[in-house]
């Protein structure tokens, strides 16, 4: 029996490792229709973001509370985790807490530690829950999480709180079996968190207390094996991914203006054309300013879309969606990887070549007057806890409306018609733009 439940142990979690894999490979493909954007400069700089950012969350703390909160589920959680390995091994060996043996009372103090981590995720996920559905916090209640991104959050929040019940449970009936003296359950740990709950198990015999343990042990074992796969689809990827979208963000002041390279040129054609090369007119037909569609994003882009996890930080302070525009910098995000998901599914279905499909990221999923009201003002990158930068694709989809559909607000043909003929936006030619000094330094010598 016990062979048995070896195997199925190992079966178990090699098929969620492969499923887990097969996601990734496809999350992976998907960043990759991005273009190339070189971002391996001041690897210390990169590493320092990481750090403060990712795992240390010095973005968060704006809001000290539910820093704090959040601090706790992200980083309790991950910690509560080591003690998968010791779950995996005895699964795969057939024993029982195998660490016990070597650790002696730094067992007792890991497990401790991690009951109190535990309680704590739980807390908090209640807290979170309570927060998202009956105080009802704005941000965490617009529309563009009507339906799916909604009950993900909801179900993310309560499978957690699952996972640390039955590791609370696993342990109590545990403590209630040491107690008892039962085989393969030595003492280990005063469990001080689980040791609370102990005395409800304290009348139950072995042949109960046993199948409690053992099921809550295969729940909770099997429970993390789902979270591990169901993770990919969720916002909650973030808890990945956030790590290399901190490294690789980009290290520029973040007011500085990506200027494109095709534009200069183009600029100084027009300036010197003596110095347009021989094959110019032939690349002239391969150009494309701006963005219309994923693949003319970089893979920044793309990994900054599947790094999102929703908060809505972005939006709540974005200038113009507090003014009622349409206008959502976090619908951004999630319009970008959902349109970057529709491209990977059409082509896997189409033995990995994609099909035009009639659609395309602008327009069809981000419209032009939620682009025309962006002021780049940089609000939305400011918030974002980790270095997500909407602006960049926001800006990229700008430019192909103007230079390539000539599609802008009329108010804006006029600036163009004067910085191609004055050089400046204002309807003055070049010899005539400084008399208003001339007129002030008159009207002073006047006064």
């Amino acid at each position: 029996m016990q062979y048995l439940q070896q195997i199925l142990f190992v079966v178990l979690a090699a098929l969620a490792v492969w499923i887990f894999a097969r996601k990734v490979k496809m999350i992976r493909r998907n960043i990759n229709l991005g273009r190339d954007e070189d971002l391996k400069d001041n690897p210390g700089a990169r590493w320092r973001n990481m750090l403060l950012l990712a795992f240390g969350q010095k973005r968060m703390f704006d809001k000290p509370l539910v820093a704090l909160l959040h601090f706790v589920v992200y980083a309790g959680f991950v910690i509560i985790n080591v003690e998968i390995l010791e779950i995996v091994l005895d699964g795969i060996f057939g024993t029982h807490r195998l660490f016990a043996p070597y650790l002696g009372g730094a067992y007792s103090f890991l497990i401790n530690f991690f009951e109190v981590l535990a309680f704590l995720v739980l807390a908090s996920c209640v807290v979170f829950l309570l927060r998202r559905n009956v105080t009802r916090v704005k941000r965490l209640n617009q529309q563009e999480l009507n339906g799916w991104p909604r009950s993900d959050a909801n179900f993310i929040l309560s499978w957690e709180i699952v996972l640390m019940t039955l590791f609370l449970v696993m342990n109590a009936a545990d403590k209630a079996l040491q107690i008892k003296g039962s085989a393969h359950y030595a003492p280990t740990s005063d469990f001080w968190i689980s040791g609370l709950i102990t005395p409800l198990f304290a009348n139950m015999s072995e042949g109960t207390l046993i199948p409690i343990e053992r099921g809550a042990w295969w729940l909770h074992i099997a429970g993390i094996f789902f979270f591990l796969n169901y993770l990919p689809y969720s916002k909650h990827l973030h808890i990945i991914l956030a790590f290399p979208n901190t490294y690789f963000a980009r290290l520029k002041p973040q007011g500085q203006m990506v200027n494109m390279p095709e534009i200069q040129r183009e600029v100084l054609y027009a300036m010197e054309p003596q110095s347009v090369p021989a094959e110019a007119a032939a690349e002239e037909g391969h150009k494309r300013f701006g963005a219309k569609d994923v693949p003319d994003l970089t893979w920044k882009n793309l990994l900054d879309a599947y790094t999102c996890t929703e908060c809505g930080r972005c939006t709540q302070a974005c200038p113009a969606n507090q003014t009622g525009k349409l206008l959502s910098p976090r619908k951004i995000m999630m319009d970008t990887r959902d349109r970057m998901e529709a491209i990977g599914k059409n082509a896997d279905a189409n033995g990995g070549t994609f099909q035009d499909d009639g659609k395309t990221l602008l327009h069809d999923y981000i419209t032009t007057e939620e682009l025309w009201a962006c002021t780049s003002c940089q609000a939305c990158v400011q918030a974002c806890p980790v270095l997500i930068d909407p602006l960049h694709i926001i800006n990229q989809l700008k430019r192909y409306l103007a230079l390539e559909e000539s599609n802008q607000p009329a108010e804006w043909n006029g600036m163009y018609s004067n910085v191609e003929n004055n050089f400046a936006p204002w309807k003055f030619s070049p010899d005539d733009r400084a008399n208003w000094a001339v007129e002030l330094n008159e009207q002073q010598r006047e006064s």
